[in-house]
This record gives C-alpha cells, structure tokens and sequence, in this order.
C-alpha cells in the first residue's frame, strides 16, 4: 500500500475501493496539516494515540483516543497535534474522486500555499 513523507508526519494507504479511502496518518508533536477543504470528498477521522486539535469550519475542539468526527464535503478543516507525543489518526474517506489533488490548500505552514489569504495562527 501507499506510504507517503509529508512535511508534518506521514500517511500509509490502508484500504482503498470505489468510493472510499483509509489512511493512518501520523501528525509529529506540534505540526499541523494545512487548513483545507476538498471538492469531491468527505472524510471521518478517529483517533488512535493523541490528542488531536481539530478545526472544522468555525469550531476548533480537541478529539482524544477513541473519539472520532466527521468533516462534510466542502467543510474547511485541519488536523493539528498540540501534545509532545506523534498523532496517530484513521482518516475514512468517502466520495466519487479520493486523489491528493483534490485539496484546496487555504493556509499552510510549509509554504504550499503561494498567497494564503489570511494567517489562522490566532484562532482559539
């Protein structure tokens, strides 16, 4: 299955069929993916070691082991780990179309974003 680096951790492919994707995403102790939305996908996330700090539109709120949230298709979000330990999450993606490229990066702390247009590092 599909094993990839990124910048705040890593994702492997655990299983994936027509309509529907499941990674393990490792988060290392205070990074963050970037804050995003997709066009053509949904995704639930439940967490396996950790705290996860999750930002889904306008709410932020922390998920701990064995809690778990969905983000609807469109919703922006980001997964953040707060703590000093990695952040093991399952992410279950569903929709017509589950490819990397369907992320629409709206802040990012790795500089993926060429003009972000606006800096969320002040959210509560």
């Amino acid at each position: 299955m599909e094993f990839d680096e990124r910048p705040w951790g890593n994702y492997q492919v655990l299983d994936e069929g027509d309509g529907y994707k499941v990674k393990r995403l490792v988060v290392h102790p205070g990074s963050r993916l970037s804050l995003q939305r997709h066009a053509r996908r949904g995704e639930h996330w439940v967490v396996i070691r950790g705290t996860a700090r999750v930002t889904r539109n306008d709410d932020v709120f922390d998920l701990e082991p064995g809690e778990s949230t969905d983000i609807p298709l469109g919703a922006i979000h980001r997964i953040e780990n707060p703590g000093s330990d990695p952040l093991v999450i399952v992410e279950v993606q569903n929709g017509d179309y589950l490819g990397e490229d369907d992320i629409e990066r709206i802040a990012d702390d790795f500089g993926r974003v060429a003009d972000p247009p606006y800096d969320d590092r002040n959210r509560s």
